[in-house]
């Protein structure tokens, strides 16, 4: 692949690269475009390459997930997430609002992980189960698991 083609690639990936790097670093912007950055430069000095073994957003995703886990054990920082509550504000009549990121937070690392990657970023469980490198089984585990209890922690929202 030359710098031209990959240079559109990325390009066509960055804002979903951002949102990977910013999740990958605990909803942290400033440290998802510090991993971005990082990333994008282990890309130009070639010590990441693109081997055409599985999708490019599949293998960029993949790089991101291990320069912010290396960024961070080096930092040792992590800064909580923000709560933003997703419903309709300023109407006459009241609307019970979920927090999805909130309820996002109490699960499982990986299937929080893997949920945020199969609805956010609309990713197979097969694309997931290379960035992860984890087996297909072990994702769809977390998927299936990780889908149950967003069901109760809903549920339990709306009581």
């Amino acid at each position: 692949m030359n710098k031209k083609e990959l240079a559109k690639l990325l390009k066509k990936h960055h804002k979903d690269a951002f949102l990977w790097a910013s999740h990958c670093c605990h909803y942290n912007q400033e440290e998802g475009k510090e991993v971005l950055q990082r990333t994008y430069l282990k890309i130009a000095e070639k010590k990441a390459i693109y081997k055409e073994k599985s999708t490019f957003k599949t293998w960029l995703f993949s790089v991101i997930r291990f320069t912010a886990i290396d960024y961070l054990k080096k930092k040792k920082t992590y800064e909580s997430l923000e709560n933003v509550k997703i419903g309709i504000e300023d109407t006459p009549y009241e609307i019970h609002t979920i927090d999805y990121k909130k309820l996002l937070e109490k699960l499982p690392e990986r299937q929080h992980q893997v949920l945020l990657l199969a609805f956010y970023h609309e990713m197979t469980l097969a694309e997931i189960a290379t960035i992860t490198q984890l087996h297909i089984g072990t994702i769809r585990t977390h998927y299936e698991r990780g889908k149950e209890t967003m069901k109760t922690l809903v549920l339990k929202e709306n009581v």
